[in-house]
């Protein structure tokens, strides 16, 4: 198991095949009365835009820390572990990288009370949609899924931004 978690962590390829294999289910859950071929299509046409994201995120993680895509992949599963390097460019490339996630994380925190609004307005708009349709159950669990979502990114964010600052503050620590 670790070492398949390794290489998803690792491989750009192997995420490209987990993200083809899911596209591909849920395309067939979602289009069940499509050909098989429409199925793969719309599967790759999601993989390529998913990977090219991937592979623009990583090149630009690379620029700042001045690793390659497998060490930029090294750093964030050490951050994820709480591992601080010994050596001093380790160090260095990593405190860069620290910097850059929670320098992002920081500035995205100002747009999430115009998020939040958004996806009230939505399920605002879905409750109504269902008390005029004259059926309320589909825009409750749709409330209740999108409330749940949006809990789930409140702790993903709280969880991120607590694992940087661990490690900016470790990094920080001259021992």
């Amino acid at each position: 198991m670790h070492s398949s978690k390794l290489w998803l962590d690792r491989s750009l390829a192997a995420q490209a095949v987990v993200v083809f294999a899911l596209g591909t289910g849920i395309t067939a859950l979602l289009r069940q009365g499509s050909h098989p071929l429409v199925w793969v299509v719309q599967a790759a046409l999601y993989t390529a835009v998913t990977i090219g994201f991937l592979a623009v995120q990583r090149r630009r993680a690379g620029r700042v820390t001045g690793k390659d895509p497998r060490g930029v992949a090294e750093l964030n599963r050490r951050i994820r572990r709480r591992e601080v390097p010994s050596a001093p460019e380790e160090r260095e490339a990593m405190r860069r990288l620290v910097a850059d996630q929670l320098g992002k994380l920081e500035r995205a925190g100002r747009w999430l009370p115009y998020w939040l609004g958004f996806m009230g307005l939505v399920v605002i708009g879905m409750l109504v949609l269902g008390a005029v349709s004259g059926s309320l159950l589909l825009p409750l669990v749709f409330t209740v899924a999108m409330a749940g979502f949006c809990y789930g990114i409140f702790l993903m964010r709280r969880h991120t931004l607590g694992q940087y600052r661990h490690m900016r503050s470790a990094l920080e620590d001259p021992s």
